[in-house]
């Protein structure tokens, strides 16, 4: 009896908002070229902050449903109806949380990215590193989680690389990894304390441009992180 019960999935305001472009595209009330308002605008209509706005955009952009046009703000693409609508199911199923795909996905991503911004970063994107990680530091001195601080810093580290595809998936992935690791409390004060320690080694070896250094510091970075998604998928299969 309790196989025929379906577990009940509760959706996020970016799932709303996308299901509400995918509505206005299906009806034909979005049209190819046609320009969405602000993001500001947006959130006020939907009655949230910017960031769910700024999340989903950027998701329906990276997957060719919407693109940004200079002096024109952002516009649906020219595709077909069916085109944007599988498309859209298939942004919608990131936001089915698998932590440990995301996790998978975010050491293959980070490594290589710390790799390219310790050959390639300049003095601007080393001091943007290290403001992120003072921002960090700051934020565990005054007894505050500081997830989105954590994740920032990544994501600094990702824009030195100089690859915009790398730092792209970064944003794409962010927002589901920042609610997995509250929603599993990945985090402690040990563990911040520990990664704390693990940033200052990694802005290090960016600093002397020592790929193979950060390459290795990444990978334990990381390692704690992987293990754990590890045992939740584990878990989930029974194994």
């Amino acid at each position: 009896m309790l196989d025929n019960f379906q577990e009940i999935k509760v959706e996020t305001p970016v799932d709303k908002i996308i299901r509400q472009i995918r509505h206005l595209i299906s009806t034909g009330q979005l049209s190819a070229g046609d320009r969405l308002p602000a993001e500001r605008k947006l959130a006020e209509r939907f009655g949230v902050s910017r960031g769910p706005v700024r999340d989903a955009l950027q998701k329906l952009e990276f997957y060719g449903i919407l693109k940004t046009m200079p002096q024109s703000g952002t516009v649906v693409a020219g595709l077909g109806i069916s085109a944007l609508e599988g498309l859209i199911t298939d942004v919608l199923k990131i936001e089915e949380h698998d932590f440990a795909s995301l996790v998978d996905t975010r050491v293959m991503l980070e490594v290589h990215a710390a790799k390219l911004a310790a050959e390639r970063r300049t003095s601007d994107d080393l001091i943007a590193i290290n403001k992120a990680l003072k921002a960090y530091k700051n934020k565990l001195q005054a007894g505050e989680t500081a997830i989105e601080e954590d994740l920032l810093f990544h994501l600094k580290i990702a824009e030195a690389s100089r690859n915009g595809v790398l730092k792209s998936l970064m944003l794409i992935i962010t927002p589901d990894i920042v609610n997995s690791y509250r929603t599993y409390k990945v985090c402690g004060d040990e563990a911040d304390l520990r990664t704390l320690k693990e940033h200052e080694e990694i802005l290090h070896y960016i600093q002397q441009q020592d790929a193979a250094g950060v390459e290795n510091a990444m990978r334990s970075h990381l390692q704690d992180v992987l293990n754990f998604s590890q045992s939740i998928r584990n878990h989930a299969t029974g194994d």
